[in-house]
């Protein structure tokens, strides 16, 4: 076998990850609002590109058309438009400040300015819970006064509005919402001072025991106990409002539904005539032809891959509404699992697609804002073969729940019995799992005693 050096052509396919396509691919992971940011950036570095704020019912024209072709009630088209609003300009809803509220509680009270400063200092280190963060000791020392003053001006906090602001901890904090609430209730005192964590595991026999009461009274105890605001600061340090803004709408319109995606956020673009005119006239100044002829390229290839993005969440939402039509028609116990796969078996393109196409995506739909990603949910068989869907086991799970009979809750055990007598194939172990994702406790935790 002789080896040695030659020269031949080879002809081969591969897939180039170019800057336009890495462009397309970030460009239909955005969401609306990063999309808008993103545009933005793109116009103050491309002075070729032009933008029209999208407005009012322009966007609507061509499915206004369709709706007068296929004859549906002629105020359906008006009740999809007010359907979408867009949200106020000011989103955040604005707190008033803890200092301010509490201070105005105390201006009726005689102070020293020592007292009102001290007061300032106490305020200022209560955290979001409502609880004063540093010892009265420390405190003391940081303002070079008395601690006997600090507890004192501390304690002043104690019957101001929210009840229990101030407290050290939780326990001081239910104890000075039950004094003023419930003044005539000593039993109260004693379960919060020895039997919280009894209260919160259900354990209310241990409690009866202790404290040589009926189950009856544990119970009407802990009813009592619940009313009490763990936190009364969290109405002060909450996070701002949020929005969510959708980026398709999926309506119902006679026997089927529609969907519409949304550009209101995303301004329209196009490319400057002048510039345009000067990229192809003759005897222009080559370097700038040059460079116009790039940054007109580079917008189209943008404006390309705003209308790929329309059309890809179009058909991707399209088809999760063919897959979950039971979904829409008659609720979440209907909702069925489905993965990327099957979504992009039916639009023709690769699961990545699908899964960047609903990321971050919401749909405003007649179940509700959702996300979209919401639709693809695990599931377990059922005895016809066929799947449910964790969410609409949970849905099932949460309304027998609400309907039990609280002296006798169901255990997992027996909702799995439910289930089973259903056609779900589930275990023990996955009905506790689910419970626990929706936040209810145990049956033992939800059992009363008592009326």
């Amino acid at each position: 076998m002789q080896m040695g050096f030659g020269l031949w052509q080879q002809q081969t396919q591969k897939l180039i990850l170019t800057q336009e396509l890495r462009q397309a691919i970030a460009i239909l992971q955005l969401s609306s609002f990063e999309l808008s940011q993103y545009l933005q950036q793109e116009m103050a570095e491309n002075p070729v590109m032009e933008w029209e704020e999208a407005a009012g019912a322009e966007g609507w024209g061509e499915f206004d058309a369709w709706l007068r072709e296929s004859g549906p009630d002629p105020g359906l088209l008006r009740s999809m438009r007010e359907s979408y609003r867009e949200p106020p300009a000011d989103v955040a809803a604005r707190s008033e400040n803890l200092e301010d509220h509490l201070m105005v509680q105390l201006s009726d009270l005689r102070l020293s300015p020592l007292e009102k400063r001290v007061l300032r200092y106490v305020i200022g280190n209560i955290d979001e819970r409502g609880y004063v963060s540093m010892s009265s000791a420390e405190m003391a020392a940081q303002l070079g006064v008395e601690e006997t003053l600090v507890e004192r001006c501390r304690h002043r906090l104690h019957g101001l509005e929210p009840l229990g602001i101030g407290a050290l901890d939780l326990r001081e904090c239910l104890n000075i919402q039950a004094r003023e609430r419930y003044p005539d209730e000593p039993g109260l005192k004693d379960l919060i001072d020895h039997h919280l964590q009894d209260v919160a595991e259900g354990r209310q026999s241990r409690i009866a025991q202790a404290l040589q009461i009926d189950l009856q009274e544990v119970q009407r105890l802990s009813d009592l106990l619940k009313t009490l605001d763990p936190k009364p600061g969290r109405m002060f340090f909450g996070d701002q409002v949020r929005f969510v803004i959708p980026d398709v709408t999926i309506e119902r319109v006679g026997g089927d539904y529609v969907v519409m995606v949304h550009d209101r956020l995303t301004p329209h673009l196009h490319i400057n005539p002048i510039y345009r005119r000067i990229a192809s006239t003759q005897g222009a100044d080559r370097e700038a032809k040059s460079y116009l002829s790039k940054k007109i390229q580079s917008a189209m290839w943008l404006i390309r891959s705003l209308e790929q993005r329309r059309q890809t969440i179009l058909r991707v939402t399209e088809a999760i509404v063919e897959l979950q039509r039971d979904f829409f028609d008659r609720g979440l116990e209907y909702l069925r699992p489905m993965t990327l796969r099957q979504v992009a078996e039916r639009v023709g393109v690769h699961e990545s697609t699908v899964s960047r196409a609903t990321t971050g995506k919401y749909a405003q739909t007649p179940r509700g804002v959702l996300e979209l990603k919401y639709f693809f949910s695990s599931g377990v068989q059922t005895r016809g073969g066929e799947g449910a869907s964790a969410e609409s086991i949970k849905a099932k799970i949460r309304k027998w729940i609400q309907e039990e009979d609280r002296s006798d809750p169901l255990s997992d055990q027996r909702l799995a019995d439910l289930l089973q007598q259903e056609g779900i194939r589930i275990s023990r172990r996955t009905v506790a799992k689910y419970r626990e994702e929706l936040r209810i406790a145990s049956s033992a935790q939800r059992r009363r005693y008592g009326s």
